[in-house]
Formats: structure tokens, sequence, C-alpha cells
């Protein structure tokens, strides 16, 4: 790391992997919000300019990263007991596969309630169903049609650990009594753990003493002051350059961008990075905001926010309530949006036939 805050990334020889421009930038649009306020606790920074050059074998140059003073508060993350949470599931192979899943699935779940019913027991808080093997979470996007290899998964919430031990029960004797091809739950015999669900909020400064303790001597350790950040003085991007005309070809996403996705809470980002620089104006101008809220509506419960990294030749999304809230909170096969990227990747551009040329082979 230099004085001016550029560094280079490298590796030791011999080991596995690849540091090379793509995967350095695919680590910095990793699980951000708006790359211009990144807001920690001693800056605010701006990665909307950061540039990176591949400067050796194995070896990557950054640079171009700023920020402002801190803002006058704190993040502090909290977490709260929230009742319980159990994952069971059946694999079923053959013919019809996923039909006789879903039967499965409901068949165990309709039982249980059955019997929740005559105990007067209140209903689970939260179910959730998919199924494995047929590209569930790309929805309408599936190209996957009767597939003959299903894992059928289903997970509940509950306040009170019983009624889960009763649909773990219930699923358990899928393997004998109920559809041809059954192999098992995929996961071991499954039970009932608590569902710890993350709370964030904001503390002025001037509240929290932080404190040193060490060998037997303490010391404070006073914050700088800070002040309010005003995301409205933000002075974003402009882009002289649209996309070109002509006649165009369809491929999709991954042919001219790569790109990586994560959670902030209940919230996903999914970072696209061109290929090229000439690919950008046509990321822009085909894959917008509304676009990707179209794509994803089957996930997704709130709006989308496109952000600029115009230094990496890259885009930002931040999706906001689409993972069924989130971390050990959510449900879902993917509770943190980490396959995100890989389902936009195949979301089809047009890229004019003048530009086809420098598309290479992922």
């Amino acid at each position: 790391m230099s004085d001016d805050g550029s560094f280079v990334v490298s590796k030791p020889a011999g080991t596995d992997g690849i540091v090379c421009r793509g995967s350095v930038a695919e680590q910095l649009v990793y699980e951000i919000g708006d790359p211009q306020v990144y807001i920690l606790p001693d800056v605010v920074c701006d990665f909307s300019q950061v540039e990176m050059t591949d400067v050796g074998e194995q070896k990557v140059r950054v640079h171009g990263a700023t920020g402002s003073e801190p803002t006058n508060t704190l993040k502090v993350s909290a977490t709260h007991f929230d009742g319980y949470r159990t994952t069971c599931g059946v694999i079923i192979r053959g013919i019809d596969a996923e039909g006789k899943a879903r039967k499965t699935l409901d068949s165990v779940l309709r039982r249980t309630r059955h019997m929740l019913e005559q105990r007067s027991s209140e209903d689970f808080t939260e179910v959730h169903m998919e199924f494995i093997g047929t590209e569930a979470d790309y929805g309408p996007h599936a190209r996957i049609k009767n597939s003959r290899e299903v894992w059928g998964r289903l997970a509940a919430t509950h306040p009170s650990q019983v009624p889960l031990d009763l649909l773990l029960r219930e699923m358990t004797s899928t393997g004998t009594s109920m559809s041809p091809g059954t192999c098992g739950g995929g996961d071991g015999r499954a039970k009932a753990s608590p569902v710890v669900r993350l709370f964030s909020f904001l503390v002025e400064r001037s509240s929290v003493v932080a404190t040193v303790h060490f060998g037997g001597v303490s010391w404070p350790v006073p914050f700088s002051e800070g002040k309010p950040f005003d995301t409205a003085t933000v002075k974003r991007p402009t882009f002289a350059e649209g996309a070109p005309e002509g006649e165009s070809v369809e491929v999709p996403l991954i042919a001219i961008a790569h790109g990586r996705s994560g959670d902030k809470g209940d919230n996903a980002n999914i970072g696209i990075i061109a290929r090229r620089p000439e690919f950008l104006p046509i990321i822009r101008d085909q894959l917008t905001a509304e676009a990707v809220a179209t794509y994803f509506d089957h996930l997704l419960e709130g709006p989308v926010e496109r952000f600029d990294l115009p230094g990496l030749h890259a885009v930002n999304f931040l999706l906001h309530q689409v993972l069924g809230g989130g971390g050990i909170a959510s449900l879902r096969g993917d509770p943190q949006g980490k396959a995100y990227a890989q389902l936009l990747l195949d979301f089809p551009v047009r890229v004019p036939k003048s530009l086809t040329s420098l598309i290479e082979a992922p």
C-alpha cells in the first residue's frame, strides 16, 4: 500500500486461485450499496472512480478511492430471538419428480396443520417450499421442464418448537409411505433451531465511549465528532455517450459482463462489470433498475436502485426486501443472495453487430 492510498493485490506463488482485474473488481462490488456513500466508522468512502490495472502476473493495482470525514453517528447491530425454525425435505428421482415432490410436501404440511388444529395450536408463522433441480430461483426464467431429479425443500417457523417437531416427524414417513423414487431427506435428520433476527440502528457518537482494556490498564479512545452526511450533496457521474445504434444481435448478459452479489440484511446487491469499456453504454441502456425489478419480480418485495461505478465500467444494483428476511431468519435456499448475479447474467441484451467482434467466450 502506498501513501496515496493505492495498493497492489497479489498472492503467494504456488497457491490456487487467481488475482486479476476481474476477480478484484468483483470483490469491490461485493455486498455494497451506494458506492459513493459507503459509510464506515472513520470515513465515508467513494468507490465510484476506483480503477484497476493488471501490473504483473497475479498482480492488480487499485487506485482512485476517495473519502470524506465520518458521520456523527455509529451503526449498532443487535439480534433478537423470534421463535423457532426448521428445514427438511425429500429427494425424489424418476418420471414427474417435481410433481411427486410437490404432492409430498403438500401432504406433509396438510397433515401437520390438521394435527395442530386438533391441538388448538396456532398455525406456522411462515412456510416456504422450493424445488431444487427445477431452477426454482429463476422463476419464470427457468428452462428446465419435467426434471427427473428434485429435492423438495420445506422450511417453516413457529413460536414454539413442538409444532416443528411434528412437521419433522411427518416428513420422516415419506420414504416408505409416499411417492416411489423417494431417496431420503438429503441432509440427515433435521431438527428445530432458534430464529435469530438482526436489527440495526444508528446512535450518536457522543453517546458511545470506547475503552481499551490491556494488561490490567484501561483508557478511553475518543471518537472524532463527525458531521451529518447529506446524500443530496453527492455529485453523480454523467455519461455523454449513449448505447450505439444499428443492427444488433441478442446475447446473454454474461457475454459482455461478469458480476458478484451478496446481502445487506434483507437487501441484496448485484454488481455488474462490463468486460470492455465499449459494453458499458449497452449495459446502462438496457439493464435499468426497472428491468432488473421486473426480472426479479418473483422474489422482490421492495424497489431497486442503480448506482454507477464508471472507474470500473460497472453498475451496482441494490434490491430492497428480496431475501425473505435475510440471513438466518430467511427460509429461502439462497438467504444471502449469493447466486443473484449468476441469475442476472442470463438477462438478454442486444449488442450492435459492429461490437460483436469484441465478445470473447466467458
